[in-house]
């Protein structure tokens, strides 16, 4: 299906008012679905959080901010807390960080990074916990 809302500021999803794109801010406003229309970071949210029911498997974001971890998506509008991360060696990134932390419907998940110059973190549901 086409974007009916591509030149406008509304989400397609929830059809509330974008936030205008302020110079500086480093975002626009609002996230593309996989057809290409213009959703909200709530509704971003809500759609990441239905891929991850579906399908126990996603590519999320592991920061460290004032030593304490977040793991988002890309927006930064679903984020967890992880309550364990550790790091160990890899041999070919040089380092491995694992996180364990609590998902939708209160399920566990684990996820996986690889290196120091990146964020990016490959999470999967699990049935134990750590």
């Amino acid at each position: 299906m086409k974007n009916k809302n591509k030149n406008m500021d509304t989400c397609f999803t929830c059809n509330q008012t974008i936030p205008a794109f302020k110079p500086g801010d480093g975002s626009t406003g609002y996230a593309n679905d996989e057809h290409e229309n213009k959703i909200c970071y709530a509704c971003c949210a809500k759609a990441d959080e239905k891929y991850m029911i579906e399908h126990g498997r996603i590519t999320l974001y592991l920061s460290r901010t004032r030593g304490s971890y977040k793991v988002t998506n890309w927006p930064g509008s679903l984020a967890f807390t992880p309550r364990y991360v550790s790091k160990g060696n890899h041999n070919i990134a040089g380092v491995r960080y694992g996180a364990w932390f609590t998902g939708p419907q209160g399920t566990n998940w684990h996820g996986v990074q690889y290196g120091e110059n990146t964020q990016i973190i490959h999470c999967r549901r699990i049935k134990a916990t750590r």
